[in-house]
C-alpha cells in the first residue's frame, strides 16, 4: 500500500518513530542496501561468524536442539535489564541509548540499571538515562541484572564472571572466534544471544540487523577518514587559481559497507568505481546490462553515480562460497585465476587517489587484494583505508588500528570505524538490540514476556547458549511449504463412460441447435434486408472481436486498449457521410459531423501514436532488427487498386476496399496478443485505418463533389490527428517494470506515486510484490519502509493523527 502524503510531512517521521517505524534515511538504507547485500551475499564488516561443517560437536547441538520446544516465558515486570559501559579499546558506543531505555520501561520491565558513564562518549549523560526512567550504578550492578546487553564480546577475563549464575546476555558474540568465551558462559549457565548470529535473510530480521547498521556507518566513516588525511578536494573545481580535478576513489566490494562509501564519496563529488566479483553477481551484472530495471550491487552502484568495474576471471567448477572474500588473491588462486582481477588492481592503483576495501570471509582471515606493489605504485597522497583490518587486511600495508605511512601514501588501518561515530552507532544498534528484544516472546503470541521461543526463527537463529547448553549453529532455515496440488491434479482425469460422453455431446448439441434456431429465427421478424445485413455484419464483428481481444496477454493490455481506441477512430466515417455545408458546416447536424470527425482524429493520431512508443520500450538491443515499414507497399498497391478502380467508374470499389480495411484492423488486433508481432499489429491498424478513410473520402467526393466540403472534411481530420500526435508526445513514459519486456507486469498502468516527496511503502515483509516482481519504488530516495500489516499501520497513524489534533 502506498501513501502520498501532502500535508503531514513534518508530522509524518515522528509518527512513525512512534510505531517503531525507521526514519526515511535509515529506513531506505537498511530494507534495501541489505537486500542487495542478501543478493550478492557480499561480507560486510563485523560478519556473522560461519561454522565448520565438519565439527561433530557443533552438529550434535544441531540435532539436540533441532525438536526443542519453547521455554516458560517470564513477564517483564519480573526482569531487569542492565547496561554495562563498554571497556575494550577505543570503544565510544553504549548497547543502549536513553530512547531504548524509554522504550523498555515502557514495554514494563522492572528496570534498566545503566553502568555510571556508559554512555558519556557516545554525549549521552548520565541525567539523560536517568530522566529515561534508567538507575545508575556500579560495573557489578550492570552485569548482575536479569538480561544484560552489550555490542561487544564480554572480556573472558575481567566481565564473564561479573553475570549472575543463569543470566542472560544479548550482545555480539561471534562464536566461531570466541570458543573460549562461549566455553566460560556456559559453565555460568547462561542463555546468550548473538547479535551476529541473526539470520539476515529473515524479513522482519531485518529491524534487528545491526550488522548491516555497523558496516553502514563504517563505510560512511572510510570516506570521512580518507577525505581528513587526503590533501586535495574530492570535488573538481574551476577557479580563478586553476583547475582542481576531481578525487578517484575506488572500492572493492559492494555490500553494506562498500554501497555506503559509494554514496558518501559520490556526494562528496569524487569519481566513484565500484568493483565486485563472483560467477553469480558477474552472471546477474550481465544480464541486467541488458535491462533497463537494473538490480542487485550494479543497480545501486549506478544509481549512486557509480562506475562499476569487471574483469575477466575464470572460476573452479561449481559455486564458490561466501562474498567479497571470494575476490582473487594469491592465497587463493586454487578456487580463481587471479590474473584478471588482480591485474586489474594494479592498473586502477595507479590511477586512483583512494581505494576502500571492504571484504571479509566469515570467521576467516581477510583475503589480500592490494599488495604491497600495488600501493607503492599509488601516487604520492594518496589513501588506503582496510575495513578489513581487524581480521588481517585486505591491504598489504595496512597497520591494524593505525594510520600507517608506506612512501607517500597513507594506510588507514581503523578498526573502531563505527565507534568513530559513536553517538550515531549507538542510536542505530540500540534500535536494533531494543526491538530483538521486544520481539521475543510477543511475535510468537506471549505479549509482555521474554520467551525464547524455538518457534520463532530469528530467536533460534540469534541463540548460542540456552541455559548453558550449546545451540549453536542453529537448524536450517525450513524451506517455504509447497503449495498444495490442486484438487484436480490430486484426483487425476476421471475417465467418461459411454454414456457420459453422449450425454456430453447431446447438450452441446441441443445447446448449438438452440443457438442457430434462433439466429434463422430473426429472419421470420426482420423488417427489411438491410436490418439483416446490419445483423450479419454485427454478429460477425462481435465474433471476430472476442476471439482476437481473448488471446492478448495481460502485459499487453495497455497498447492494446491504445490502438482498439485508435481503430475505434472509424467513426469519422459517419462525420465525413454527413459532412456539408462547404468549408464552413451550416446547419446543427453539419457542425455536429464536423466535431465527431474532429473528436475520431484525435483518437487516431493519439491513438497510434503513444502505443508505438511504448512498445518501442520493449525493444531490447540485441533484438533482430524489425521492418515493418515495409508494409506501406501493400498500402499504397490497394490505394492505387482503388483509386484507378474509382476513376474508371467501378463502385463496388468501396464495398470492398472496406473489408481489406476491415481485415487489417482485425490483424492489428490479433497481432497485439504477442510481443513479437505487437509492433507490427500497431502498424497494421494504422495501415487499416487509413484506407478505410481514403475509401470513404473517395465515395463522398462522388456522392457530393463539392471541393469546399472536401477541404472540410481533410481539414478536420488533418487538425485532430496533429492535436492527438502532440498529446500522445507529450505523455511520459517510464522505465519502471511495466515497461521491462522481462516483467509480469509489462505494459500495465501503474500509480507514479514516486514523483512525491515523500512516498510510504507497507509492507508485510521485505519479499517481493506482485508476481515476484521487484519494485524499483522500493529503492528510491524519498521512499520510507514500514513493515507491518497496512490496515494496522493505518490505523495506528489515525489514531496518532487524532491525537495530535486532539481530535
Amino acid at each position: 500500500m502506498l501513501t502520498r502524503c501532502a500535508g503531514l510531512q513534518r508530522a509524518v517521521p515522528s509518527l512513525l518513530r512512534s510505531i517503531h517505524c525507521p526514519p526515511a534515511a535509515a529506513a531506505y538504507r537498511g530494507p534495501s542496501v541489505r537486500r542487495y547485500a542478501v543478493i550478492t551475499n557480499v561480507a560486510t564488516p563485523e560478519a556473522p561468524q560461519k561454522p565448520k561443517k565438519d565439527d561433530s560437536q557443533q552438529h550434535a547441538s544441531f540435532a539436540s536442539s533441532a525438536g526443542a520446544a519453547a521455554g516458560v516465558g517470564v513477564p517483564y515486570t519480573q526482569l531487569s535489564v542492565g547496561v554495562p559501559r563498554e571497556t575494550f579499546e577505543n570503544e565510544r558506543r553504549v548497547a543502549l541509548t536513553p530512547q531504548g531505555v524509554a522504550a523498555l520501561r515502557k514495554a514494563g520491565f522492572k528496570s534498566v540499571v545503566v553502568e555510571s558513564g556508559a554512555g558519556a562518549l557516545a554525549n549521552f549523560s548520565d541525567e539523560e538515562y536517568t530522566s529515561a526512567g534508567a538507575t545508575i550504578g556500579t560495573t557489578s550492578d550492570a552485569f548482575g541484572q536479569d538480561i544484560v546487553l552489550k555490542i561487544r564480546p564480554p572480556d573472558a577475563a575481567k566481565e564473564v564472571s561479573l553475570f549472575k549464575e543463569g543470566g542472560r546476555l544479548v550482545s555480539f558474540i561471534y562464536p566461531a572466534q570466541n570458543k573460549e568465551l562461549v566455553e566460560q558462559l556456559q559453565q555460568k549457565k547462561m542463555t546468550v544471544l548473538g547479535m551476529d548470529c541473526i539470520p539476515r535473510t529473515i524479513s522482519r530480521a531485518q529491524t534487528f540487523d545491526a550488522l548491516s547498521s555497523m558496516a553502514n556507518i563504517a563505510g560512511y566513516r572510510a570516506v570521512v577518514e580518507a577525505a581528513q588525511h587526503f590533501g586535495r578536494f574530492f570535488t573538481g573545481q574551476i577557479t580563478a587559481a586553476g583547475r582542481v580535478p576531481p578525487a578517484k576513489v575506488l572500492i572493492i566490494g559492494g555490500g553494506v559497507a562498500g554501497l555506503a562509501a559509494v554514496g558518501t564519496a559520490k556526494n562528496m563529488g569524487a569519481i566513484v568505481r565500484v568493483f565486485d566479483t563472483r560467477a553469480a553477481v558477474a552472471e546477474q551484472v550481465r544480464a541486467r546490462l541488458r535491462l533497463r530495471l537494473r538490480l542487485c550491487v550494479l543497480y545501486v552502484a549506478k544509481s549512486l553515480g557509480a562506475e562499476f568495474l569487471t574483469a575477466a576471471f575464470c572460476m573452479h567448477q561449481g559455486r564458490a562460497a561466501g562474498g567479497a572474500g571470494n575476490l582473487p588473491a594469491p592465497r587463493r588462486a586454487g578456487r580463481l585465476v587471479a590474473a584478471g582481477p588482480m591485474a586489474l588492481f594494479r592498473e586502477q592503483a595507479g590511477e586512483v587517489d583512494i581505494i576502500i576495501t571492504t571484504a571479509l570471509i566469515p570467521g576467516k582471515r581477510a583475503p589480500l587484494l592490494i599488495t604491497r606493489d600495488m600501493v607503492e605504485s599509488m601516487k604520492p597522497g594518496s589513501v588506503t583505508v582496510d575495513l578489513a583490518a581487524e581480521q588481517g587486511g585486505n591491504i598489504e600495508t595496512t597497520v591494524a588500528g593505525q594510520v600507517a605511512k608506506h612512501g607517500g601514501v597513507t594506510c588507514i588501518g581503523y578498526t573502531d570505524m563505527p565507534s568513530r561515530l559513536p553517538a550515531q552507532s549507538s542510536t542505530l544498534f540500540s534500535n536494533n538490540i531494543s526491538k530483538f528484544l521486544l520481539s521475543m516472546g510477543p511475535f510468537t503470541g506471549h505479549k509482555e514476556t521474554f520467551l525464547v521461543d524455538h518457534k520463532d526463527d530469528a530467536v533460534r537463529g540469534a541463540l548460542v547458549l540456552e541455559g548453558g547448553e550449546l545451540r549453536w549453529p542453529a537448524p536450517p532455515l525450513a524451506a517455504p511449504a509447497a503449495p498444495p496440488p490442486r484438487k484436480e491434479e490430486a484426483k487425476g482425469k476421471k475417465e467418461l463412460t459411454p454414456e457420459e460422453i453422449y450425454a456430453d455431446t447431446l447438450r452441446s448439441a441441443l445447446t448449438t441447435t438452440l443457438g442457430l434456431s434462433c439466429i434463422v429465427g430473426l429472419g421470420a421478424v426482420s423488417p427489411s434486408s438491410a436490418f439483416s445485413s446490419m445483423m450479419t455484419k454485427f454478429g460477425l464483428a462481435s465474433i471476430c472481436g472476442y476471439q482476437t481481444v481473448w488471446g492478448v496477454t495481460p502485459a499487453l493490455h495497455s497498447p492494446l486498449m491504445s490502438v482498439t481506441n485508435a481503430i475505434s477512430g472509424l467513426t469519422a466515417v459517419g462525420g465525413m457521410v454527413l459532412a456539408g455545408g462547404g468549408l464552413v458546416p451550416n446547419t446543427p447536424a453539419q457542425t455536429l459531423a464536423a466535431g465527431a470527425m474532429l473528436a475520431s482524429a484525435v483518437n487516431i493520431g493519439g491513438g497510434f501514436n503513444h502505443p508505438q512508443r511504448m512498445l518501442d520500450m520493449f525493444k531490447r538491443p540485441d533484438d533482430p532488427p524489425e521492418y515493418n515499414q515495409l508494409y506501406a507497399i501493400p498500402g499504397a498497391a490497394m490505394l492505387a487498386i482503388y483509386a484507378a478502380g474509382h476513376f474508371t467508374g467501378h463502385p463496388e470499389m468501396e464495398s470492398l476496399s472496406y473489408l481489406g480495411s476491415g481485415g487489417l484492423c482485425i490483424a492489428a488486433i490479433a497481432c497485439l496478443s504477442n510481443q513479437k508481432t505487437a509492433r507490427l499489429g500497431n502498424a497494421l491498424g494504422l495501415l487499416g485505418v487509413g484506407t478505410g478513410l481514403a475509401a470513404t473520402l473517395g465515395a463522398v467526393s462522388t456522392t457530393s463533389g463539392d471541393p469546399a466540403v472536401l477541404a472540410q472534411i481533410l481539414g478536420s481530420l488533418g487538425l485532430g490527428g496533429a492535436v492527438g500526435a502532440a498529446i500522445a508526445k507529450k505523455m511520459a513514459i517510464t522505465d519502471l517494470p511495466q515497461m521491462d519486456p522481462n516483467s509480469v507486469i509489462a505494459g500495465m498502468p501503474v500509480l507514479e506515486v514516486w514523483k512525491s516527496k515523500q512516498v510510504i511503502v507497507m509492507k508485510r515483509s521485505m519479499g517481493v510484490g506482485y508476481a515476484g516482481a521487484d519494485n524499483p519504488v522500493f529503492y528510491k530516495p524519498n521512499t520510507s519502509m514500514l513493515l507491518g500489516d497496512a490496515k494496522d499501520m493505518c490505523d495506528k497513524l489515525k489514531t496518532r493523527i487524532f491525537e495530535m489534533l486532539h481530535i
